[in-house]
């Protein structure tokens, strides 16, 4: 879009585009720097805020940069981030403490969480979850930075989704951007610059096809993640990076909710994850590492593919499949029955409890009930007697005490032979993706040749810093930092001289 003979509806100095964490970090380190800040968001009241709202809003607490920097060069694996980003993540990282705590927040630790990745050098620097009260989910870190927002006086759009990124044809600059409200398209003059904080893609269906090799994906944050800063940068010449890198959870995705629900099977020990063939693929005992687990020596994304979860009656009573929970304090907080985090869009915006037995989601048809297995394999469309030999040697594997095809942990074998039975069936919900726009050390989104955009950002979610493993509470932690990077940096930056 040429720059020459704009017509300018409004004027700041930066436009910030998304209100979680990321944005707001970014308003608010650019606002107490001096400059003139909007910020825009595409959800109407109470909905806004992207998955920090509806996440568990805890940020690990980086005890040693120096050593922290270690630790995420080896969760990166065989996908290096440049070394400028890593020492920056590092180091920002372990001052979001100091900047919370200067804003006033009360921050406390949310007891019994170690690293994800104890074996990995470097992770003698997680000390933990850190959040606000010590309380993890309820939406409390959202609501803190909402209010450090609105007691600078930083104007907050909602209902205005961002459409187009204004860029001189010459420089490359970017001059300010195309917003919508109301039907009426804004245009809106950010004078040093502009900061993406839209989210990830994960609920736009094309983009997770094209980048995530997941079709009919089901979400479990933010509806808003629809990849909106993933293409306005993409049509102005940005390079993207580790745009396949997400995390995903087991979960069903039903039609009442734009959200699906994540299901912990913690509780409810008899049950198998089969394929489209009707066989189990898979210790079902894997642990989810924040999006990864330890497959066959190496650290493989999980999961990743559609499955039939089958379980019986006994793992039905044993308690609430999905979120129920209100928020939580530390004391409460012992287990990792995601059933019991005050997380998630569902449970924190649709205000959905889930019933303790299971019935009522039963009876809503979101899982299947068969009184026999061979009702069951004609329900999910595979040959009965594949089935039945499928649960015949995983119930003699669970009297046995031993997995002899995926060396489940043997204290979750529980064999799966009290009628009636039920089933879910989908793809994996996609929490996060990871990739996007590819940033410098200062926050600067870069062009296909490592050039820097003038006056272009990005942080959290649509361009996180992870291009592999990451660990709990680091997707808040790198919003936050990069966020304030983005907002220093777009705040110091020189004012443009064209008009």
């Amino acid at each position: 879009m040429s720059s020459r003979a704009e017509h300018w509806d409004s004027e700041c100095d930066v436009a910030v585009l998304g209100c979680g964490a990321a944005g707001m970090a970014g308003a608010i380190e650019a606002h107490d720097a001096g400059a003139r800040v909007a910020i825009f968001d595409k959800m109407p009241a109470g909905r806004e805020g992207g998955n920090t709202r509806v996440s568990g809003g805890i940020c690990f607490d980086n005890v040693n940069a120096e050593r922290a920097a270690v630790y995420l060069r080896n969760l990166c694996g065989d996908f290096e981030l440049p070394e400028e980003v890593i020492l920056a993540w590092a180091r920002e990282t372990a001052a979001n403490t100091d900047w919370l705590t200067r804003l006033g927040a009360q921050l406390g630790h949310v007891p019994g969480y170690l690293p994800e990745y104890p074996e990995l050098e470097g992770s003698e620097c997680y000390g933990g979850y850190l959040g606000i009260k010590g309380v993890m989910g309820g939406g409390l870190l959202f609501e803190f930075l909402y209010e450090q927002v609105r007691k600078r006086g930083i104007p907050i759009h909602l209902e205005t989704p961002a459409r187009e990124l204004v860029q001189d044809l010459e420089t490359g600059a970017i001059l300010g951007v195309v917003t919508e409200h109301l039907g009426q398209l804004v245009r809106v003059r950010a004078k040093s610059g502009v900061i993406l904080a839209t989210g990830g893609f994960e609920n736009n269906p094309q983009m997770t096809r094209d980048y995530l090799n997941i079709a009919n994906a089901g979400i479990w944050g933010s509806p808003a993640a629809t990849g909106d800063g993933h293409r306005m940068a993409q049509k102005i010449g940005a390079s993207f990076w580790h745009m396949g890198n997400m995390m995903t959870y087991v979960g069903i995705k039903v039609s009442e909710f734009e959200a699906g629900f994540p299901i912990s099977l913690h509780g409810a020990q008899a049950f198998i994850f089969v394929g489209p063939e009707g066989k189990r693929f898979t210790s079902e005992s894997l642990q989810s590492r924040h999006g990864h687990a330890l497959v066959n020596g190496r650290y493989e994304l999980w999961p990743t593919q559609p499955m039939h979860v089958i379980f019986d009656e006994s793992a039905r009573l044993s308690g609430p499949l999905g979120p129920m929970s209100s928020p939580l304090g530390p004391a409460d907080i012992q287990t990792d029955n995601i059933s019991t985090f005050a997380i998630g869009w569902n449970l924190l915006i649709e205000n959905y409890r889930w019933s303790a037995d299971n019935s009522t989601e039963v009876a809503k048809g979101w899982i299947k009930r068969a009184d026999t297995i061979d009702d069951l394999a004609r329900d999910i469309g595979v040959d009965p007697t594949v089935l039945t030999n499928t649960l015949r040697r995983y119930n003699a594997d669970c009297h046995a005490g031993n997995d002899s095809q995926y060396d489940r942990d043997p204290a979750t074998l529980v064999a799966l032979e009290k009628p009636p039975f039920y089933y879910f069936s989908g793809p994996p919900l996609v929490a996060w993706s990871n990739g996007g726009p590819r940033r410098n050390e200062h926050g600067e989104v870069l062009d296909a040749f490592g050039v820097v955009l003038p006056g272009l950002f990005a942080a959290g979610s649509v361009s996180s810093t992870y291009s592999w493993c990451k660990d709990g509470g680091f997707h808040i932690a790198d919003a936050l930092a990069f966020g304030r990077i983005a907002g220093r940096t777009a705040a110091a930056r020189s004012k443009m001289t064209t008009s």
